[in-house]
């Protein structure tokens, strides 16, 4: 679509106040004309309807307040660069002092004996009242005063005051005349989920006068964010066939399953099959490999290999961290040098020296198979001939950054890996661009994994389970939910950081109606396992927060044995292979996937001694302790999903993974909350199949808004 300057393709700078100055402010967050503004919606709000009198006020409490200025502001000069300005308010109850610092125009705008709307957080001292910088609203005749006041993620050079009167002037030009954001839904689409009309939807989340009118403002625009991403991605679709010059010759199979000790399950060799027809077949690969911990997809991804390979082409092998690479590389080596080819290791901690050798060995195709991190993706490696991409875990990879991988042989097989069995009813709702193998049977001999749901009063016994398995060899993983305990701030319209718990936010709406048992959080609950617990053991810890050399030495401690616990959040559920690892722990296991959980527990039970996992609970709800035991019950990850999916729904599924979606820039929802909008992510996916089954190009004119809403998604993403 050509650059248009109207409507909602309107620049920012035709609004008022916007210059180039500020222009660059909304530029970093991604908003460069009003449709993009207006779709940059609030974080939180303030309820500023909370009225309350002065005297019922409690110390440091957050309210609104309705005040006569009973006196004209003064201002001083305390320092240079510092004036302050002082006034009294009062109400029938009680005298308020307000402060403002370096805000001289006040005195000319709270003027005595007018009535204004403060919002602030009240001190009490000494029986006396103070407010330090709040917002505040005049009270004019006939004019209602708005109980819920937005407060929209900002950045440099932007304040609440100015982004909510911007918002306002864009909404009046991005819903009005040519290139507006008109209406994309039928009726009987939005009267069948109870969606609002698309205009009121934008308005209702920007100036709600209730908490109804936000949610129903929410629940229409998350839709539409789900509807949205499945248009995108049915459009996108690889299932179509695409040419490709790497067309191989069925390989000796026997072969290569005689370089193994044993054979493989009934679901590998199917795997083996479909992998096979698809490298065959002149058309590009673009399959996905799923299947429990243990169910031997890297035997699969080593068969896709050795068909390139056998045919002359050279492969990459992508995996999520250092580790796991190495992991892979000595796999692969010790299998493909014994038939003859080459295999390179390339991650960050290879010398610049050996890099170099690295890729004039790609270049000119001495390497055969290379696997590495994201140092794959850099444009100093080029290949002779790459007929075969293997991505591991490639939820941890960003579309861009499975793209760039790519392009370095468009025509090139691709071949992704996930440790998450889905559901066969959801597979297309999260894979809908790839085609799906499940690895859905286990290797003979796996040891089982005993289960336990125990409560926080098994506290002691566990402790001193943990002991014993370490003096008996083992290791110990313990996995929470958080990072550590932190307060997530946002500053609010005077310049104050706001805790984000005192305002009102769609998720503290869901959140209140649920329990909140004591959260474990890994660098706090490692801290106080050293210290206070045991002290006489060595104990790591492992986030997502930390830098990457950062997580691989604590990972690569725990792997030597230099560390007998790790404590971490689930980046541990795509670990390497511990076989030494025989404690699994999960705290506040109520608040994980039954999957998630599911593939922790799988990070234990690998070596030869007895392994258990242990998932604590102070839940009361019966609902999660049930959820819980079917863990205890089951072993198939693929029954275990299907069971979670019927309890929870299909949105954890994709939310238990959202960290790692939203880093990386497939999906990126703002409003939709995964786990509790199931009707409305099924529905989405049903409307976008029915949209383009009879507007394929969407070149019908009761699609328009919908190209102009997917334009403006597009240029934020950009």
């Amino acid at each position: 679509m050509k650059e248009i300057k109207s409507g909602a393709f309107t620049p920012v700078t035709k609004l008022r106040g916007v210059g180039e100055k500020r222009a660059k402010s909304f530029s970093k967050l991604g908003i460069e004309n009003v449709g993009q503004l207006i779709l940059h919606f609030p974080r939180a709000y303030e309820y500023r309807g909370n009225v309350k009198m002065l005297a019922e006020a409690t110390d440091g409490e957050l309210c609104a307040f309705i005040l006569c200025v009973a006196a004209p502001p003064k201002s001083a000069l305390i320092r240079r660069g510092m004036t302050i300005t002082k006034l009294n308010a009062v109400d029938e109850t009680g005298k308020c002092e307000i402060t403002f610092f370096n805000q001289a125009y006040i005195k000319d705008v709270l003027r005595e004996g007018a009535y204004f709307r403060f919002y602030g957080r009240i001190k009490k001292y000494a029986g006396k009242c103070s407010l330090s910088s709040p917002a505040f609203e005049p009270l004019i005749p006939g004019r209602e005063l708005r109980p819920l006041v937005p407060v929209y993620p900002l950045t440099s050079g932007l304040s609440q005051k100015f982004m909510s009167a911007s918002v306002r002037e864009a909404l009046n030009i991005a819903l009005s005349g040519e290139n507006s954001i008109s209406e994309y839904l039928s009726n009987d689409v939005r009267e069948k989920y109870s969606l609002s009309e698309i205009s009121y939807a934008l308005r209702g989340i920007h100036e709600p006068q209730t908490f109804d009118e936000a949610e129903k403002a929410r629940r229409r625009l998350a839709f539409d964010e789900m509807y949205l991403f499945a248009i995108q991605m049915m459009l996108s679709s690889d299932k179509q066939s695409v040419p490709s010059r790497f067309n191989f010759r069925k390989p000796d199979r026997a072969r290569f399953l005689s370089m193994f000790p044993y054979l493989p399950t009934g679901a590998q060799s199917r795997a083996f099959d479909m992998t096979e027809n698809d490298m065959t077949s002149g058309t590009r690969m673009h399959r996905l490999l799923t299947g429990d911990v243990g169910s031997g997809k890297t035997m699969c991804a080593q068969y896709a290999a050795y068909i390139a390979v056998s045919g002359g082409a050279q492969v990459a092998v992508m995996a999520p961290t250092e580790i796991l690479a190495r992991q892979h590389y000595e796999s692969f080596r010790e299998l493909f040098e014994r038939m003859g080819y080459r295999t390179e290791l390339l991650v960050g901690a290879v010398t610049a020296a050996g890099k170099r050798r690295i890729c004039q060995n790609l270049q000119f195709g001495i390497t055969d198979i290379v696997i590495g991190t994201h140092a794959l993706i850099e444009d100093t490696v080029e290949f002779k001939d790459l007929g075969l991409v293997i991505i591991d875990e490639q939820h941890r990879f960003g579309a861009g950054q499975r793209a760039r991988l790519c392009a370095k042989s468009p025509e090139a097989h691709m071949l992704s890996m996930s440790a998450t069995p889905i559901p066969r009813t959801l597979a297309y709702v999260i894979y809908g661009d790839y085609s799906v193998s499940a690895l859905d049977e286990m290797p003979p001999g796996r040891k089982t994994v005993d289960t336990f749901v125990v409560n926080g009063s098994y506290r002691e016994r566990m402790y001193a389970f943990i002991r014993k398995n370490i003096e008996d060899g083992g290791q110990v993983y313990i996995v929470c939910p958080s990072v550590e305990e932190q307060k997530e701030v946002l500053e609010n319209e005077s310049g104050e950081k706001v805790e984000l718990s005192e305002l009102f936010t769609f998720e503290r709406a869901r959140e209140d109606e649920r329990e909140k048992p004591k959260l474990f959080a890994t660098v706090d609950y490692a801290r106080e396992l050293s210290e206070d617990i045991f002290p006489d053991i060595p104990i790591g810890f492992i986030h997502g927060k930390m830098k990457s050399v950062e997580k691989e030495k604590a990972m690569a401690d725990f792997c030597r044995g230099d560390t007998k616990i790790l404590v971490s959040t689930t980046v541990i559920e795509v670990g390497v292979n511990v076989p030494s690892a025989t404690l699994m722990i999960v705290e506040n296991a109520e608040m994980f996937g039954l999957s998630a959980i599911h593939q922790l527990r799988g990070r234990v039970g690998r070596g030869e001694k007895k392994s258990y996992c242990i998932l604590v609970s102070d839940s009361k709800s019966e609902r999660s302790i049930n959820r819980l035991k079917i863990l205890k019950e089951n072993r198939d990850g693929y029954k275990i999903a299907e069971l979670d999916l019927a309890m929870r729904g299909p949105g954890d599924f994709i939310a238990e993974r959202g960290e790692y979606i939203r880093q990386s820039g497939d999906i990126g929802f703002r409003l939709a909350a995964l786990s509790d909008d199931t009707e409305l992510l099924y529905g989405a996916f049903e409307t976008a199949r029915a949209t383009l089954d009879y507007d394929a190009e969407l070149r019908r004119p009761e699609n328009a808004g919908l190209l102009i809403r997917a334009e403006l998604n597009k240029k934020r993403e950009d």
